[in-house]
């Protein structure tokens, strides 16, 4: 289960996407996710995914 929290949950998804995906989208499909809720819940808490570092910023 993924976290709640936005903060949990962004330092969780970047754990996860330094230590076993390439992308979010292999995340969101390896976790069952919908990666467009993801981003939303995410950005409403001041983070945004960058492509080029893999991870939440």
């Amino acid at each position: 289960m993924i976290p709640k929290d936005p903060v949990m949950l962004m330092s969780y998804l970047n754990t996860q996407l330094r230590d076993f995906y390439p992308s979010l989208e292999e995340l969101c499909a390896a976790l069952d996710q919908d990666r467009k809720a993801l981003e939303e819940r995410l950005a409403a808490a001041g983070f945004h995914y960058s492509p080029a570092r893999n991870q939440f910023l």
